[in-house]
């Protein structure tokens, strides 16, 4: 087909034909989506942070977002660099929660969301998705004097979760699938959940188990509260950014596999959940074998096996 092509339109044309195509081919390369094409006219990246959920995205002592996923999203920010031309792009940190994340992503309000979110095939129908970052899954915290552990347990009970999470669908499947006439409470964040199991004002408080051991470390108060009860969900976590733009969507994943290949990952998590934090607590919870293996396939370097 080609040399019938060439035949038709003669050489000279064929030429300015060539030339043409290369022009175009080489605009498309240099060309950025537009989450990368905004980055590089404002020289900024916008990463959204959560106040309350360590040590995943929370608040030094100084007021300052700190944690596992920002650290993720600033090795990011490096290669956005690389991608838009950039080394000395500045970072912005916005205040999400639960509920605004998502809408923060889709209002191009933040590039990078940096904090507890669970990458599930419902969300994916609007946003995209990092490499997993984390695996965590529905527990419930209660007080050390209460004897109940699993959602049966609660019938009639208050249990209180916060809003935007795929936490507060759990209890509400759980909820009908035993008709436990649960009186499901709704706060804005993590923190104010917390805040009502502290003052009596919910039996229980239903999240990630590895937030709500987060929160208790934080608040020293190992002596007042557990987690407690069966796995009532499946979550796994990522970095959260605007779908339907592949070329941001590589260069999250390059910086994944970077991170792998340089064996950063797995030394950047016990950081975090293992050693004691800037702001004084420890978590003590070590890697989980599904996770370091999703870890192990991200290393290029020696072909994803070790």
């Amino acid at each position: 087909m080609r040399s019938i092509v060439t035949r038709s339109i003669g050489a000279g044309a064929l030429a300015a034909l060539l030339l043409t195509t290369a022009a175009f081919a080489q605009t498309v390369a240099e060309g950025l989506s537009p989450t990368l094409a905004a980055i590089k006219k404002s020289h900024t990246v916008r990463l959204g942070y959560r106040e309350s959920s360590p040590p995943f995205s929370f608040l030094d002592h100084a007021n300052r977002p700190i944690g596992y996923s920002l650290e993720l999203c600033e090795a990011i920010v490096e290669d956005i660099g690389v991608e838009v031309d950039d080394p000395d792009l500045k970072i912005t940190y916005v205040k999400v929660t639960s509920e605004s994340r998502i809408p923060a992503i889709l209002d191009n309000q933040i590039d990078l969301e940096c904090g507890s979110t669970t990458a599930n095939a419902e969300r994916r129908k609007q946003v995209a998705f990092s490499p997993l970052m984390f695996v965590a899954g529905t527990k419930l915290m209660v007080t050390k004097t209460t004897t109940a552990v699993a959602p049966t347990d609660f019938k009639g009970k208050t249990i209180v979760v916060t809003k935007g999470t795929t936490n507060e669908q759990a209890i509400h499947t759980v909820d009908d699938k035993f008709k436990l006439g649960l009186n499901i409470v709704v706060s804005p964040d993590h923190e104010q959940s917390y805040q009502m199991l502290v003052d009596g004002k919910a039996d229980a408080f239903a999240t990630d188990d590895i937030l709500l051991s987060g929160l208790i470390a934080r608040h020293k108060s190992q002596d007042r509260f557990r987690v407690v009860g069966d796995y009532l969900s499946y979550d796994p976590y990522g970095i959260m950014f605007r779908k339907d733009e592949p070329q941001l969507a590589a260069v999250v994943e390059r910086s994944f596999r970077r991170l792998g290949s340089n064996r950063d990952l797995i030394p950047l998590y016990n950081k975090w959940f293992v050693a004691r934090l800037p702001t004084g607590e420890r978590m003590g919870v070590s890697i989980s074998p599904q996770l370091e293996e999703s870890f192990k396939v991200l290393d290029d370097s020696a072909g994803g096996t070790n």
